[in-house]
């Protein structure tokens, strides 16, 4: 499988680790779980084993891949790199000394620039003054209604040179965000057969808020059947700003 990828934020994924569980409703319909089940009937080696049904479903238990580790270093041209697209860094089953490994590789790989994701908050923030932080790391969390914000306080006590909100699938609104400290907002709509609607008004008071925060805003699909079913115009106009490397503060 290429590790080149269609998300509009990102250029390409990198995957030492596989599989998840379900911690949050954006959670119900994983993009990553449909992903992994149509990769393990393909043969990817990756997607060969079955998971919890109740939690993760066939194929999607959590996998450690120390071989994939190394693959960073034969991209020779820089490129934006999305960390565990098909996992969480942050999960609980993954062992300190292994995140441990995947910031060595970020650190010895500066040429990148790694994009890491996490629904995980209280575990990030728990890790977060125990690992070094290159510059060249952002860090993010998901918060897909107002009962996950905080989630973005947690965020805020981690020393990464960016640090990022996706509201994405964005389920509700997100009224009177603290944003001090965030650099990036990514919105989008949920995609998929069974995808839940998002209310423009949300997605319009978020890129409000963003602009009163200086908070570089991204709008990145409406969804529906598929992700790129509604477009990505949001009040007539697209929305691409991306952070701006700074010191963390």
């Amino acid at each position: 499988m290429s590790n080149r990828s269609a998300i509009e934020w990102t250029e390409t994924t990198w995957n030492p680790i596989t599989g998840c569980d379900q911690v949050s409703p954006g959670c119900d319909n994983c993009y990553a779980l449909s992903l992994s089940k149509r990769l393990k009937a393909m043969g990817q080696s990756k997607y060969q084993h079955d998971g919890d049904p109740r939690t993760s479903g066939p194929g999607f238990r959590l996998t450690l891949h120390p071989d994939v580790l190394s693959e960073p270093y034969r991209w020779k041209a820089p490129r934006l790199v999305f960390v565990n697209s098909m996992s969480d860094l942050f999960h609980p089953e993954v062992p300190r000394g292994f995140i441990q490994s995947v910031f060595d590789v970020m650190a010895d790989t500066p040429r990148h620039t790694y994009q890491i994701l996490t629904k995980r908050s209280k575990r990030l923030m728990s890790l977060g003054n125990e690992l070094d932080w290159p510059a060249n790391v952002w860090m993010g969390v998901s918060v897909e209604t107002s009962r996950y914000t905080f989630r973005i306080e947690h965020l805020r006590d981690v020393p990464a040179a960016i640090r990022f909100v996706s509201a994405e699938p964005l389920l509700g609104p997100l009224p009177d965000l603290d944003l001090s400290g965030i650099h990036w907002l990514i919105a989008g709509g949920e995609s998929g057969p069974r995808a839940r609607p998002m209310d423009e008004a949300w997605a319009l008071d978020l890129r409000d808020q963003c602009a009163e925060a200086d908070v570089a805003f991204f709008f990145k699909q409406w969804g529906g059947r598929t992700s790129k079913s509604g477009g990505r115009e949001l009040d007539g106009a697209l929305y691409d700003a991306m952070p701006t490397l700074r010191a963390a503060g």
